[in-house]
C-alpha cells in the first residue's frame, strides 16, 4: 500500500475536511467518519495523548474509511518515527520557523541514506517495502510564528515536504496580536493569505487549524485545502448545546473559532 487515504482524499476533492482529537476517546474518530470527515487528527502536542494512545488509536481506525494525521511538537525523530511505524498517513510538525526545521521534519520520515528514520513496522498490513513505506507518509510543518512567516518561501522549497499548516492563534500571539483577533485583525489575515499563496506556488498543500464550520468555508474562498473544522470536544458541546436549546426552546450560539 504505497498511496495513503490522505493521499487519495486529497488527490480527487478541492478541500479536505478534519476533525481533531486531543484525547484518549475511541469514539470521536469513528463518529468523524460516519458523518463524512475525511481526516481526523489526533494531537500530541496540545492533547492528553501520547504516541501510545495514538498508536492504538490508529490500529481501531485499520478498517474505519478515514485518513489519519499526527500533531508533534518537534522534530524529534523518535515520536514521529513510531506514529508513523502505527500507521499514520501523514505528520504535522508544529513551530517550525527555519528550512532547516523543516528539512528535519521530513528526514524523520524518510530512511537512510536520505533521511534519518528507523526501521520498525508495527502494522503488517503496511508490508516491509522501503519505498513504499516512504511514498504513504505526508509530511506537513507549521507556520505559526513572525519568524516562521518571515521564512515561508525558504521553508517552503525544503524538499521532500507534503504541505504546511497553520495555526491561528500561535500566529497571532506571535504577531503581537490577542488571540481573540485570530479572526478579524487585517495583518493576521495578510499573513495568513501570504503563507497559502507561497506554499501553494511551491506546489504544496496548505492547511489550517479553522475550528468551526463557517471559518473553514472563509479559508476554504482563500484557496486552503486541507481544513481541520472541530474538535471532538468542540463537536461534543455544539451537539449537546444544540440538543439543549431544542428542548429548552432558547436560541443557538454563534459559531466559535478554534485556534490551534
Amino acid at each position: 500500500m504505497s498511496t495513503s487515504r490522505l493521499q487519495t482524499a486529497l488527490a480527487v476533492n478541492p478541500q479536505i475536511w478534519g476533525g481533531w482529537v486531543v484525547g484518549p476517546t475511541i469514539l470521536g474518530p469513528e463518529e468523524f467518519a460516519a458523518a463524512g470527515y475525511h481526516y481526523v487528527g489526533f494531537d500530541v502536542q496540545h492533547g492528553y495523548l501520547d504516541d501510545a494512545d495514538v498508536a492504538m488509536l490508529l490500529r481501531r481506525l485499520e478498517y474505519v474509511p478515514i485518513a489519519t494525521v499526527v500533531r508533534l511538537p518537534s522534530t524529534d525523530p523518535a515520536p514521529i518515527g513510531r506514529v508513523l511505524d502505527a500507521g499514520a498517513d501523514a505528520v504535522i510538525i508544529a513551530m517550525v520557523e527555519s528550512a532547516e526545521q523543516a528539512a528535519a521534519a521530513v528526514a524523520a520520515t524518510r530512511y537512510a541514506p536520505a533521511g534519518v528514520r528507523s526501521f520498525g513496522p508495527l502494522r503488517a498490513s503496511l508490508g516491509h517495502d522501503i519505498a513504499a513505506l516512504e511514498a504513504r507518509v505526508s509530511v506537513f510543518v507549521m507556520i505559526e510564528t513572525a519568524r516562521g512567516l518571515a521564512a515561508v518561501d525558504e521553508i517552503c522549497a525544503v524538499p521532500g515536504l507534503t504541505g504546511v499548516y497553520v495555526g491561528p492563534a500561535d500566529l497571532t500571539i506571535s504577531m503581537g496580536h490577542r488571540v481573540a483577533d485570530a479572526w478579524t485583525h487585517p495583518e493576521v489575515r495578510s499573513a495568513m493569505v501570504k503563507i497559502q499563496a507561497a506554499a501553494h506556488a511551491a506546489g504544496l498543500v496548505t492547511g489550517i487549524h479553522a475550528g468551526a464550520g463557517k471559518l473553514g468555508k472563509a479559508v476554504a474562498d482563500l484557496g486552503f485545502q486541507m481544513i481541520t473544522l472541530a474538535s471532538e470536544s468542540q463537536a461534543l458541546r455544539r451537539g449537546a448545546a444544540e440538543h439543549l436549546n431544542e428542548a429548552t426552546g432558547n436560541a443557538t450560539g454563534t459559531e466559535r473559532g478554534g485556534y490551534n
